[in-house]
């Protein structure tokens, strides 16, 4: 049976909005993998262990804090700037205090400018990867372990690149059940 007229038109309007909404709903992840394949919008590759190459060229990694408005913590890297051999394994710290007098809980998300060097800025470890919860007045001092990749030296666009930025912001989030239902002062490792 072949459809004839509005009939025809309501079902391809129907696909349209259909395929829209498929292609809307994979847009994100999607994106998210090819930003973190290609570092394209300064996504940093993530690795087990340190470099095999080490070279003798250096690079500066400047270190950015910045928190969401609603954020209620202190947030600052506790170093501005380090100059690093390019494949050598970098470790900084950044500060967090919570000086409220609640738990707060925070995820951090994270870029690398210029976009270029993002495909060889590869973290190691990184408090980002996991949620942080601080408890009233506490400060702590929360480490990434990175390097960047020797093989920057010889890319087309990023050989150009002498100082790298890895910027850091960090969102409010929900608090874990197991911490939210503890008496205030009580504290639990979320690890």
């Amino acid at each position: 049976m072949r459809l004839q007229g509005p009939q025809r038109t309501a079902a391809l309007t129907v696909g349209v909005v259909l395929v829209m909404g498929a292609l809307a709903w994979a847009s994100v992840p999607f994106y998210d993998w090819f930003c973190r394949v290609t570092g394209f919008g300064g996504a940093t590759g993530v690795a087990e262990t340190g470099s095999d190459v080490i070279l003798d060229q250096t690079i500066k990694v400047r270190f950015d804090a910045s928190l969401d408005r609603e954020m209620p913590w202190t947030f600052r890297p506790a170093q501005r700037e380090i100059e690093i051999r390019l494949g050598e394994t970098g470790l900084a710290f950044y500060e967090a205090h919570n000086p409220t007098d609640r738990p707060v809980a925070g995820t951090a998300s994270y870029n690398v400018a210029p976009f270029e060097a993002g495909g060889f800025f590869t973290k190691i470890d990184c408090f980002c990867f996991e949620m942080q919860v601080l408890q009233p007045g506490e400060t702590v001092l929360m480490p990434v372990s990175f390097y960047v990749d020797p093989d920057i030296a010889t890319d087309r666009d990023a050989k150009y690149v002498h100082r790298i930025t890895l910027s850091y912001t960090f969102y409010e989030t929900d608090l874990p059940e197991e911490q939210a239902a503890l008496p205030l002062g009580t504290s639990v490792g979320l690890n």
